[in-house]
């Protein structure tokens, strides 16, 4: 389930990895006072679906089996908690959310023995965690215990107070534990993450908004890997060094999203394009020249550049429509040269993709949404999923279909079902879609509080009947959603079937007088097409001018 990002230095030939993309934003950066935090799981041929555990009771003396997050592979056991608290997706009920991205760093310091990878590490500290610093220590003594399996890796852990940004290292084969930093988002600042070590000099935090290893640096010093003064030591510099492929296909997505709402980040494009490795690298963390909503948010996990001299839909690659998307592999070669296709946060081999809204100001069972949707943002709408329900969407869950069992009862499959019909005639079918997902996003948003409202009402009286109330909603929504697709799937088929368009007016096909679709549209390509045709074959499709 991971991809290989084959770089384009020798130095480090394969970095395998989730091809993830996180966004944080603190409560004072945003709009309603959420704390937010955004998630794309992005891998090729993974079957999206919500995640959920039921919170429980568990006797002295009980074990949690653990598998593998990637391979289901039995692993082993460890003590089980007394208490576990309810899951849904990557939110528990006390509205604590965890995110990653897999940056890999030095080979030689994974360590294959260890029983917990970064997903057991996840839902293990989800269902034990009541706050985004409980979750740091949780995740930090298991893997002290038992050891981490995985690369090195970036978490987002946040609840409804604050926010953190954790990186880890394993520290080689047969060594328990980890190398580990974790630094506090300030509440009136955004960050992101994709893939890229991006924590560096950390000593100079404010010792209250950070928390590492003790032999982080020490550690290092053991390997060969720095030979400075604690004080100047940087963890991404020496765990994960920065080259062309971590940059290009990593820290441009961070770029990406800081242009949105960052003054000045065009000083940093040389650095995130990959153009001067040796340039200054972007903060890891800014203050926003606006405050973000969940709609903002959605919006920078659809990013495809566009607009700047990444963008993608110009080139021979966008085919006739002007398509944002690229097939893989990243990284191909031609007559001995190597060459990359473009990587922005939104793509077409996402399995998930949520938004997670925390709010302090709410009961935890009312203040914690997950905005989820399967597959590819850009192509897809989210649907609000209370972090209190006791039963996750039908539509959301593995019961439905799989990654080889096509269902209509699927939200994955109808989404990638509809997306792919766009992606072929992208710049023609897109504004079809991109019209139904956005009415249907402004309903969910619009109706936020009087749902809300009526939920807090119930809580006062039994919390359960709100947790049934939001159970119901959360479910009611998603099964719209599947209802929209379906609609859109069979409008998009009707409408543009056989190369030409069926003239329609708010989703209606028109009739001629005698009850027949009216006449068809024949739209032919965009004007560039046409050009680049004449530029291509010269005279070869010219009719010649009578004699």
């Amino acid at each position: 389930m991971r991809l290989l990002f084959c770089t384009m230095l020798a130095a480090t030939s394969v970095l395998a990895s989730w091809a993830c993309t996180n966004i944080i934003v603190g409560k004072k950066a945003s709009v309603d006072g959420s704390v937010l935090v955004s998630y794309s799981a992005d891998s090729y041929g993974c079957y999206g679906v919500m995640q959920h555990f039921a919170p429980g009771c568990h006797p002295q003396g009980s074990v949690r089996p653990v598998y593998d997050w990637e391979t289901n592979a039995y692993k082993g056991t460890i003590p089980e908690a007394p208490v576990t608290y309810n899951v849904v997706g990557n939110m528990n009920e006390h509205q604590v959310t965890i995110a990653e991205t897999t940056f890999g760093g030095r080979e030689e310091l994974v360590d294959t023995t260890g029983l917990l990878d970064y997903g057991s590490l996840i839902y293990i500290a989800l269902q034990r965690s009541r706050t985004a610093r409980e979750a740091i220590d949780v995740m930090t003594s298991l893997v002290e215990e038992y050891g981490y399996c995985s690369e090195g890796e970036t978490f987002t852990l946040a609840d409804p107070q604050e926010a953190w940004i954790m990186e880890m290292v394993g520290k080689g084969p047969g060594v328990k534990g980890a190398v580990w930093v974790a630094v506090r988002i300030p509440d009136d600042c955004v960050c992101a993450h994709a893939n890229q070590s991006r924590i560096h000099r950390f000593m100079h935090y404010d010792k209250k908004e950070c928390l590492f290893a003790k032999d982080v640096v020490s550690f290092a010093r053991s390997k060969g890997l720095y030979k400075g003064k604690d004080k100047d030591f940087d963890f991404a510099a020496t765990y994960c060094p920065i080259d062309f492929s971590g940059a290009r296909a990593c820290e441009a997505r961070v770029w990406g999203f800081y242009r949105l709402c960052v003054d000045g980040m065009d000083r940093y494009f040389e650095y995130a394009s990959g153009k001067d490795l040796t340039a200054t690298p972007m903060d890891l963390f800014y203050r926003p020249n606006k405050q973000l909503s969940v709609q903002d948010v959605q919006a920078a996990m659809r990013d495809q550049y566009e607009g700047t001299p990444l963008d993608m839909t110009h080139d021979a690659g966008a085919g006739v429509y002007q398509s944002p998307y690229r097939p893989r592999p990243l990284f191909w070669e031609h007559e001995g040269k190597k060459y990359f296709n473009e990587r922005p946060i939104g793509t077409q081999q996402s399995s998930f993709t949520f938004v997670a809204q925390m709010r302090a100001s709410l009961p935890d069972a009312i203040g914690g949404v997950l905005w989820f949707a399967n597959d590819d943002s850009k192509t897809s709408a989210y649907t609000p999923v209370y972090c209190c329900v006791d039963t996750i969407p039908a539509c959301y869950t593995k019961t439905s279909g799989d990654d080889v069992s096509f269902s209509f009862k699927s939200a994955f499959w109808m989404c990638n079902w509809v997306a792919n019909m766009v992606y072929p005639r992208f710049s023609l079918l897109y504004p079809d879609l991109e019209k139904r997902r956005t009415a249907l996003e402004k309903s969910f948003f619009n109706q936020q509080q009087e749902v809300e409202a009526k939920a807090l009402q119930l809580y006062g009286q039994d919390s359960k009947k709100a947790v049934a109330y939001l159970t119901d909603y959360s479910t009611a929504m998603a099964d719209r959603m599947m209802e929209e697709w379906m609609q859109l799937a069979q409008f998009l088929i009707v409408k543009y079937n056989d190369n030409v368009v069926k003239p329609e007016t708010d989703g209606v096909f028109l009739r001629t007088k005698d009850g027949l679709g009216a006449k068809v549209q024949s739209v032919g390509y965009p004007k560039a097409t046409y050009e680049r045709i004449i530029k291509e074959t010269d005279d070869r499709f010219l009719v010649p001018t009578a004699q």
